[in-house]
């Protein structure tokens, strides 16, 4: 990966210091809730934002955004210099912006009613120097904003340039970190930046283990970031890609990698804190032998993710950088790993997330099996490193209703065990395997399919005895 040199520029510098120096147009600093202006409380700023000045807020790192509701039929930005932007609003696709002054949000009118609105600036960094500046919303006459329904938890993503999207269409918004916040339903940060390595390094790479700490990672300046302002559930990093050539031994990285989780640690004691092996393999064994160091101090709550066999064929827009089908894949496989971890029973001792009860009771369907011989699978092993192996599985059911809700069992061979699994909840017991669907797969309609995989401890082929909802499901393996 090319380090980014240019990013020591004073792009950011010179925004941070517009904002906070005269000449921006007059706005009202005291906000009315309800009003658009930044210091709203109706609007959720998610992710590292300058606030000194109430009438202009500054996103810094990549995949901040703000997040409201609003009534009416349209919706506009308040900008300051030329900005490009995504939006999305009412969980459409997001949209690309570019502009100052006022841009408008809805060229085609809205349907009169409540809104959701997610804004997400492009970053500021490497050779681009937008005005990302946020100076309020405008809405049509007698329109107001609402806070949003709030996100049940936050998920915090650390990494260098593919964390920060780069060479996806819409760079961070089509990342693999805000496309899994998202998917989730949860909150989402990006600390990332391009040409990030995880240590400090004799010719200067920027380095996680120090900037991380930063407001800004040292584009704005050196201050201090203010841990008390959100809390993450979840931390997950994706460092060592860029250290490999930049000489940091094995040695070196892994002793850093473990120190920097002893501090996230520090910072987070609640959080559950996920290592992932690069996804072209560099510093794999030093990444998970942190962790197991970090287990082996008492801290139950690191997880390494192995990441082998994650990208596609073609998944790649260069040698390391994923495109949307690699950032796509990676979601796919990393936000069911998230949602278990993320999602189990607290400790007794401390109290249980609460969340606004739903207006209509939620329903499971009841699992139904498909009529006699109904049901085809294939099992199929994707991948092979000696001392394990990566499986996916498609069910497709061949009746002429559809499977509401399934539950497939097989027998694996051997003392072969799974150590993870996507796109269902695996559980195993002896050689007896277990695979129940999502929330989001759960139907699979007639003449349809569902898929899910799952890595193993050994490359043993031979699974046998498959059965869906309890009827024998004939299988190609």
């Amino acid at each position: 990966m090319t380090k980014i040199r240019s990013l020591r520029t004073a792009a950011l510098i010179a925004v941070a210091a517009g904002v906070l120096a005269a000449g921006l147009p007059a706005l009202n600093a005291e906000a009315a809730v309800g009003d658009g202006t930044p210091a709203d409380s109706n609007i959720s700023f998610v992710g590292r934002w300058n606030k000194t000045n109430a009438s202009a807020y500054v996103p810094y790192w990549a995949g901040a955004y703000l997040r409201v509701g609003f009534t009416g039929k349209t919706v506009k930005l308040r900008q300051r210099n030329t900005i490009q932007l995504w939006a999305s609003i009412d969980g459409r696709a997001f949209t690309s912006f570019t502009g100052s002054g006022t841009i408008n949000l809805t060229p085609t009118a809205l349907a009169a009613g409540n809104h959701t609105l997610i804004v997400s600036y492009r970053q500021v960094a490497g050779s681009y120097t937008g005005d990302a500046v946020f100076q309020g919303l405008i809405l049509e006459s007698g329109a107001a904003t609402f806070a949003p329904p709030a996100r049940p938890k936050l998920v915090e993503f650390v990494g260098d340039s593919i964390t920060a999207g780069a060479t996806s269409s819409q760079l961070a918004v089509t990342d693999y970190g805000f496309k899994v916040g998202e998917r989730l339903g949860y909150d989402h940060t990006q600390i990332a930046i391009g040409g990030m390595c995880l240590a400090e390094t004799t010719d200067g790479c920027w380095a996680q283990e120090t900037r991380y700490w930063m407001s800004s990672g040292g584009q704005a300046g050196t201050d201090p970031w203010d841990f008390s302002r959100y809390t993450a559930d979840g931390v997950v990093i994706n460092l060592g890609t860029n250290d490999k050539s930049h000489g940091v031994s094995a040695t070196a990285f892994q002793a850093t990698y473990t120190t920097f989780l002893t501090r996230i640690r520090a910072r987070f004691p609640n959080a559950k804190l996920f290592a992932m092996r690069t996804f072209i393999g560099r510093y794999a064994a030093e990444t998970e032998a942190a962790v197991r160091a970090r287990n082996a101090a008492g801290d139950a709550n690191v997880f390494y993710v192995d990441t082998t066999g994650w990208l596609p064929s073609g998944g790649l827009s260069d040698s390391v950088h994923p495109n949307d089908a690699g950032h796509q894949a990676i979601t796919d496989r990393l936000a069911p790993v998230l949602s278990a971890r993320l999602t189990t029973t607290p400790d007794p001792t401390t109290p249980a997330p609460t969340s606004p009860a739903p207006t209509t009771a939620p329903t499971t369907p009841a699992p139904t099996a498909p009529a006699g011989g109904a049901c085809a699978l294939t099992y199929r092993k994707t991948g092979d490193w000696g001392t394990g192996a990566q499986f996916d599985v498609t069910l497709s059911n061949t009746s002429t209703v559809p499977v509401n809700g399934w539950t497939l069992t097989w027998s694996l061979p051997g003392s072969q065990r799974i150590t993870q699994s996507w796109n269902a909840t695996v559980t195993q017991s002896g050689s007896a395997a277990t695979a129940v669907n999502a929330a989001w797969n759960a139907v699979i309609p007639a003449a349809g399919s569902t898929s899910f995989g799952f890595v193993t401890d050994s490359p043993l082929g031979g699974a046998t005895g498959f059965a869906l909802n309890g009827s024998p499901c004939a299988a190609a393996t």
